[in-house]
C-alpha cells in the first residue's frame, strides 16, 4: 500500500509553495509554546526541495521558534495557574514534572538540551517561565539549541538534495510502515 509516498509527494509540493516560508515560521512559532507538531516536518522537505535556500529556512525556523519560546515563557510566568488544570490532564504533565527536575539539576542547560533534542521544547519554555528563569540565559540557550538543531536538519537535507529526494521517494513507504510497526511494538511493550 503506497500511503506514505502519496503523503510525501504532497508535502514536497507544499514545500515548494510560494508562501511555505510563512507557514514554516508560523508552525515554528506555535510549536514552541503549545502546538504538538515540530517544524522539522516542514523544514526538512523545504530544505531538500530548495537546497540553495536551506540556510534561510533554518534561520526563519530558529528565529520564530525562539519567539514562540518566549511566548511559552510568558504563558508559564503569567498564566500557569490557569494552565495547570489542563496541563495535569494532558500527556505533557509527566514531561512538565521532569522539566522541573531538570531545571533543578542543570539550570539553563535544560533549555539548551530541550531546544536541540526531540524532547517537547514547549514544556521547557513554560516551565522556565513558571520558575522565573532569567530571561537572557533562557533566550541564549534557546537560540543556540534551536539554531543548532534546525541548521543541522536544513544542512543535511540540502546536502542530500535531489539524490535524497529520489531515494526517499523510492523508500518512503517502507520507512513509513516500519515506523508504524515500531511504534505499535513500543506501545504493546510499554503496556
Amino acid at each position: 500500500m503506497k500511503l506514505f509516498s502519496a503523503l510525501y509527494s504532497r508535502v514536497l509540493s507544499w514545500s515548494r509553495h510560494p508562501k511555505a516560508p510563512w507557514y514554516l515560521g508560523g508552525l515554528s512559532f506555535i510549536e514552541s509554546s503549545f502546538f504538538p507538531i515540530p517544524p522539522d516536518v516542514m523544514l526538512a522537505p523545504m530544505s531538500m526541495a530548495q537546497p540553495r535556500r536551506a540556510w534561510w529556512f533554518a534561520l526563519i525556523t530558529t528565529v520564530t521558534s525562539v519567539l514562540g519560546g518566549l511566548l511559552g515563557y510568558a504563558i508559564g510566568h503569567f498564566a500557569l495557574d490557569a494552565l495547570l488544570p489542563w496541563l495535569q490532564d494532558s500527556r505533557y504533565w509527566s514531561a512538565y514534572q521532569a522539566s522541573m527536575v531538570w531545571f533543578e539539576e542543570w539550570g539553563v542547560w535544560a533549555v539548551f538540551i530541550a531546544g536541540f533534542s526531540p524532547i517537547p521544547y514547549k514544556v521547557f519554555t513554560i516551565a522556565a517561565g513558571a520558575l522565573s528563569m532569567a530571561l537572557l540565559p533562557f533566550t541564549l540557550a534557546s537560540v543556540i539549541g534551536r539554531g543548532a538543531r534546525f541548521f543541522l536538519v536544513a544542512g543535511l537535507m540540502a546536502w542530500g538534495g535531489a539524490r535524497m529526494e529520489a531515494m526517499l521517494h523510492r523508500t518512503i513507504d517502507w520507512i513509513g510502515w516500519a515506523t508504524v510497526a515500531l511504534v505499535a511494538m513500543a506501545a504493546v511493550l510499554l503496556r
